[in-house]
């Protein structure tokens, strides 16, 4: 294989080929790469060989074998702030609890008056619509719901964002949300959404809707989340400089 000594083994050629094209972008992170037997086929050699050159690279957090899926690129250098901005799957993670999430939409559509206002950008321009319902341990905690302009990251048609959290979307492709700003209230679910999350029609769930800033100060993400308050706890961390004594004179 071009590039690598002929005294190597084949699968050490392979695994460096494949890291190139993802050092390159040609592979890019969150996407598949191509099948063992696409693999095989493609450089002449048997699949075992193909299996123990991507086992390497799993190893190395280079990729990401998941079931029934394929072989996902990942990036070794995510780094991530727990305390502030974290997704669904690091949160239950943190808290010992099996996540998964299942896609029920993942559209483009226009951004219409009322997300173009909050984009600031043009009602004929494209959003992603994803809809998700998040599970811990087997059970439904929370319905999703995320808003993110085309033009923001146009990678997204062809990410699986079952596999992948938005937070770790990002940080693949160098997107960085410094801030968000996020309101809380009580709503009760219609017949639909309550099947989806387990819980009786008219219940009470918690709203949480996001709006998520990147580094320039531009607006990138507008999410809602309904959310079982009787499978979380919910925790206000108060800083110094945002506490004030209201009793005080100002």
């Amino acid at each position: 294989m071009k590039g690598v000594s002929y005294k190597a083994p084949i699968y050490l050629q392979l695994r460096e080929v494949i890291r190139n094209k993802i050092e390159s972008g040609e592979y890019k992170p969150s996407i598949t790469i191509p099948s063992e037997k696409e693999l095989a086929d493609t450089y002449g050699i048997n699949r075992l060989t193909v299996r123990n050159a991507i086992d390497a690279l799993v190893k190395e957090g280079l990729l990401k074998r998941v079931h029934g899926k394929g072989i996902y690129v990942m990036n070794n250098k995510v780094n991530r702030d727990l305390e502030t901005l974290a997704g669904f799957s690091q949160t239950m993670h943190e808290k010992n609890k099996r996540a998964y999430v299942k896609v029920r939409v993942k559209l483009l559509r226009l951004a219409g008056e009322k997300y173009g206002y909050i984009f600031g950008i043009s009602p004929e321009e494209k959003l992603f619509c994803i809809k998700r319902t998040c599970f811990a341990d087997d059970e439904p905690v929370s319905l999703e719901e995320v808003l993110i302009p085309f033009k923001v990251l146009p990678e997204l048609e062809k990410i699986d964002v079952s596999v992948f959290s938005m937070y770790e979307i990002y940080k693949f492709y160098n997107i960085e949300i410094t801030k968000a700003y996020q309101t809380v209230d009580l709503v009760r679910l219609d017949a639909k959404e309550a099947k989806l999350l387990g819980v009786e029609r008219d219940s009470s769930v918690m709203l949480f809707e996001s709006i998520s800033y990147n580094q320039d100060n531009e607006v990138i993400e507008y999410s809602k989340n309904y959310t079982r308050g009787d499978h979380c706890d919910f925790i206000v961390h108060y800083h110094g400089d945002t506490v004030r004594d209201e009793g005080a004179p100002g």
